[in-house]
């Protein structure tokens, strides 16, 4: 039964506020004894494990019924999408229609169903883009993305640069300044903000902009749209030079 007990401790408690940590401490303890509480995954039960009082019991397991041992098995075995993400223009909502010109089988597909795939395709893509504004943060966002890439930077960083290119945009601060510029000082403020800096000759080394303008244009978003950015610790430099 111990390796199906996940313990629970005080030290877990959030402490935005004094009020707040009480009530959640006394959430994780036992109503009788005040010991701390165990969830006994395999029955479904959360139990005191001072006194042995069964405090919760059939449990809703929200997980998935099925494992998977590699990404492969587990894309086979999903029945879900992937969740929203700010790196797509559409947040990843819309439809995807792969190029693969193979069905369900993987069987090739015949000419003529190659040619209404091929017809699908186009009007998909009209529809995911439909003006100028989505348009214009699908080529943002792909620039943020080709540039991460090629930095080694993660996930959350490219997530936040999404944000602020969004924000960006919403603001109306494009106007007078490219796309490229405001994606890559988008990058740039989002690694700083992530603690994960990069300098700015490694963007550079990146982007389809010059120096000089990212600079100019990352010092113009985080003055409009007042983010908080921290001096850059010297160490974080380090690992890669």
């Amino acid at each position: 039964m111990s390796e199906n007990l996940r313990t629970y401790t005080t030290e877990d408690v959030d402490d935005e506020s004094e009020t707040e940590s009480e009530n959640e401490a006394e959430e994780l303890r036992c109503p009788e004894c005040g010991g701390q509480l165990a969830t006994d995954t395999e029955h479904g039960e959360t139990v005191c494990v001072d006194c042995g009082l069964v405090v919760e019991e059939d449990e809703i397991d929200r997980g998935p019924e099925w494992r998977a041992f590699d990404s492969k098995e587990k894309d086979s075995k999903s029945r879900v999408g992937a969740p929203t993400t700010n790196m797509m223009h559409d947040k990843g909502l819309s439809t995807n229609i792969g190029w693969q010109d193979k069905d369900a089988y993987g069987k090739s597909l015949s000419s003529r169903q190659r040619e209404k795939m091929q017809r699908l395709r186009t009007w998909n893509e009209r529809f995911r883009t439909r003006d100028s504004k989505e348009r214009n943060l699908k080529q943002a966002l792909g620039e943020i993305d080709r540039m991460a890439s090629a930095l080694g930077l993660p996930d959350n960083v490219r997530e936040t640069a999404s944000v602020i290119y969004r924000r960006a945009l919403d603001e109306d601060l494009l106007p007078g300044r490219s796309i490229e510029g405001v994606s890559t000082a988008s990058l740039y403020a989002a690694a700083r903000q992530a603690g994960t800096p990069r300098s700015l000759d490694e963007i550079a080394g990146v982007s389809r902009v010059e120096k000089d303008e990212i600079a100019r244009t990352y010092r113009y978003v985080v003055r409009e749209l007042k983010l908080e950015i921290q001096p850059a610790d010297p160490e974080s430099y380090v690992p890669r030079f």
